[in-house]
């Protein structure tokens, strides 16, 4: 606001120029009848004209300097009207406002740049009549508008108040109006013209303003004033607080470092030097470790060249950094092993019920590393499906042997400086997760867990799985180099074990460097008495609940396993029995009695409808539907393969979203039945003049492997044979042309899949034998297990 007015104390300099007030507060020096019916017309662009008020304008264009010209030297007095759009270069009379001031030529200066600039004084408002000419300047007819009345209440008063008071607290809140100005406006008498003033003054569009200078009521004005006042004013308040919250951090920033000089020179007075002292504690801790001469030798180089620093530079404290870190990790600093086995297996029992077969394996590598005295023993990687207790194995590991524990997740871990660190010249360099975790765990022999190892991921970033071969060969990991650490640092004292969920992601290499253990997943019987020692009390925990107020019978828990879970862990059955124990605690908390014995009936009422049948299968009478077994990462599932023939040209088509192997499966099999059809009781005509189709349900789930062999073969041969599958048989295996029946992988969680499904018999290839004998006999309590060698075998067990 009030941007006019400081132009016009520019000219006051000037004893040619009349200042804005000269014209005693507004009123005219010629009469209403003196006025000539017709002007000269100015158009103005940005700005309104009103009367009483002297604005200096600059004058380019063509028609508007005639104009300028005609008036002045003849009575001085020219129409001024406003554009409606400035971006019209060319106005008419239809694109100016009809309503406008006449004005006075004070004076017209020739500027150097070539242009005109023309002091006007507002006299009059007047209303354009007809327009008489355009060119070469605009002419009009004008009807001089009478002067505004003057308003004697106390509402046009306060009104009058209101603005002096927004004009003072605008003319403080901006710097470059000078206090003066308050003066001033506090000397005008004539509240007409102290409107005409400030509403020249303010910092609006030319349409309000126009609209100022259309109102013949003083009060309609003084409204319309008085909003865009208070507009300005909240505008310049927020602008002032945003200023003075920048000016206050500045000026903190400066009192700090002021302080902090002054600081230094008392420092400098009494003899104390920080930087000094740092330096001295990080060389009297250094004389305490335990490092290598290298590594002593690499320490007093980077302590020399911090000295030699200036203290104010950014690369003191990324130096400084960098000697705490060699400082904070552990130099041969090792932890007191107990390798006391019996402790360990009792550790072990009680933390994991099952994986009789994985504890005695962990307690055998124990006992090798107890007996050696070091660590160049292979490395541990714990293969199964997620829930079966991969990473709790290893915590139980560490705390079996009173060692720290150090986990690191390296599922969707992409850049490899995540294990080899940065070097320390870039911005923002930080050592490797491999470096950072020994540093956490202040022990040079944690127990350190490499989770989710098949799921590391590799791009233009580099492949993390190279940088692990160093970290996990036993031969190299004595001398693992960080690139920030930039000394070879010792892991050979690191017992470390990884986890996974499958092998086929894991690099061969990396994969070479590791042990597998596989866990396969839990039986039924093991999932209960699991939920029985561990979840149960856990979840008690955690829903602060009594023992006493929450039994499970072991039917309800079954039930729970049966109907509500579907995996090889026990992940989702924790969420389940979770779900039950909000149950009572929500009937505890609102002073209810809950049911303490949880029964089926309960289970029922409170987990809802069923997601999984207890059986899967059902007896399917007709010929071509076989049922195979699969393995996946969740556990085993059964599979079925069903076949139908119809008339054609021999053609065999495969749906269900089947991979490569099984597609190839599918043929082999064919291929077989074709070769020995009249051993088979086949029709040979049939097959060449018959399409065979073969599905496998649930389309929308990938599927592939060799497994499904055997399946497919009897899926086929029940078909052409009009003979169905016997019922409740389940089977799985790889076929050959030559009639062979190869051994597959998996076969714990397919079997346990089969008597989740409610199978009774299962054909499985002789070599698999070791397999199920290696299964604890409780679990497969009711299965018959037929081995067989050849597809022969094969069809005459499973065809009736």
């Amino acid at each position: 606001m009030f941007d006019a007015l400081l132009v016009n104390r520019e000219l006051d300099d000037d004893s040619d120029f009349l200042p804005m007030l000269s014209m005693d507060e507004g009123q005219d020096t010629i009469a209403d009848d003196q006025y000539p019916g017709f002007l000269p017309i100015l158009a103005l662009k940005n700005t309104v004209l009103f009367p009483g008020v002297v604005i200096p304008i600059t004058v380019g264009r063509d028609k508007s300097i005639r104009a300028i010209n005609e008036a002045y030297e003849s009575a001085k007095l020219i129409g001024v009207l406003s554009q409606k759009d400035v971006k019209i270069e060319n106005p008419g009379a239809e694109d100016l406002y009809p309503i406008g001031t006449v004005a006075q030529i004070i004076k017209i200066l020739r500027m150097p740049d070539g242009t005109t600039t023309a002091i006007l004084r507002g006299q009059k408002r007047f209303e354009l009549g007809n327009m008489l000419r355009e060119t070469p300047y605009m002419e009009g007819s004008i009807r001089v508008l009478p002067h505004p009345e003057n308003i004697d209440n106390i509402e046009f008063e306060a009104q009058i108040s209101t603005i002096m008071d927004l004009s003072q607290r605008i003319v403080e809140l901006s710097p470059n109006i000078p206090q003066e100005a308050i003066a001033m406006l506090r000397s005008i008498q004539d509240n007409s013209f102290l409107l005409n003033f400030i509403s020249s003054n303010m910092n609006s569009k030319v349409e309000v303003k126009q609209q100022i200078l259309e109102y013949d009521d003083l009060s309609q004005k003084a409204s319309l004033v008085i909003h865009e006042m208070g507009t300005q004013l909240q505008l310049l308040e927020l602008k002032d607080k945003i200023e003075t919250r920048v000016r206050g951090d500045l000026e903190k920033q400066q009192r700090d470092y002021f302080l902090s000089q002054q600081l230094k020179t008392i420092q400098e007075e009494l003899g104390q030097n920080p930087q000094e002292e740092e330096v001295s504690t990080l060389e009297s801790r250094a004389k305490a470790k335990l490092w290598s001469e290298a590594s002593a030798k690499h320490f007093d180089r980077e302590l020399t060249k911090l000295r030699r620093m200036n203290p104010q530079v950014a690369e003191y404290s990324i130096q400084m950094n960098y000697l705490e870190l060699m400082i904070d990790l552990p130099w041969q600093q090792y932890s007191e092993d107990n390798f006391d086995l019996k402790r360990v297996k009792k550790v072990l029992d009680h933390d994991h019920f099952g994986l009789e077969k994985v504890k005695e394996r962990i307690l055998e590598h124990l006992a090798v590393l107890k007996l050696k005295g070091d660590m160049k023993a292979p490395i541990l990687c714990l293969v199964g499906p997620p829930g079966v207790g991969k990473t709790s194995l290893g915590r139980s590991i560490a705390t079996a042997l009173d060692r720290e524990f150090v986990q690191m997740s390296l599922g969707g871990l992409h850049d490899e400086s995540e294990i080899r660190g940065h070097r320390k010249t870039y911005i923002g360099a930080l050592p490797g997760r491999i470096i950072q975790s020994m540093k956490k765990a202040g022990s040079g022999n944690p127990v350190f867990l490499l989770d989710e190892i098949d799921k590391v991921g590799r791009d233009f970033r580099g492949d993390p799985s190279s940088a692990l071969l160093e970290v996990l060969d036993p031969t190299q990991n004595d001398h693992f180099h960080d690139n920030y650490l930039e000394v070879d640092y010792d892991l050979s004292k690191v017992l470390f074990i990884a986890t996974a969920n499958g092998l086929s992601t894991i690099q061969p290499a990396l994969l070479d460097r590791m042990e597998i253990i596989e866990i396969g997943g839990y039986s039924m019987e093991e999932k209960v008495e699991i939920a029985k020692r561990h979840l149960i009390p856990d979840q008690l925990k955690e829903h602060g609940l009594k023992a006493s107020q929450v039994k499970f019978g072991k039917k309800a828990l079954r039930k729970m396993v049966q109907e509500y879970t579907r995996e090889s862990g026990v992940r989702s059955l924790n969420r389940q029995i979770a779900a039950v124990m909000r149950h009572v605690a929500k009937q505890v908390a609102m002073d209810e009695t809950p049911n303490a014995n949880i029964d089926e009936a309960e289970v029922a009422s409170v987990l809802g409808i069923t997601p999984y049948a207890p059986e899967m299968y059902k007896e399917v009478p007709s010929p071509g539907v076989a049922v195979g077994l699969a393995w996946t990462q969740m556990g085993g599932e059964i599979l079925f393969v069903e076949s139908s023939v119809s008339k054609g040209s021999g053609r065999m088509i495969l749906t269900g979203n089947l991979g490569e192997v099984m597609k190839e499966s599918a043929t082999t099999a064919m291929s077989f039945i074709k070769a020995h059809a009249e051993e088979l009781g086949v029709d040979t005509d049939k097959i060449e003049k018959s399409d065979v189709h073969v599905h496998i349900p649930e389309g929308a789930i990938p599927k592939d492997g060799p497994s499904a062999g055997v399946t497919m073969l009897t899926s086929l041969a029940s078909i052409f044979t009009g003979k169905p599958v016997r019922p409740f048989l389940a089977m799985t295996g790889e076929i050959t042309l030559r009639g062979k029946v190869l051994p597959v992988g998996g076969i714990k969680e397919k079997i346990l899949a089969a008597k989740r499904a409610g199978m009774k018999e299962i054909i499985l290839c002789k070599e698999n034998r070791r397999h199920v004998e290696d299964i604890n006999t409780d679990y497969i309590t009711g299965l018959k297990f037929h081995y067989v060698g050849n597809m022969q075998e094969v069809l005459a067990r499973a065809i009736s």
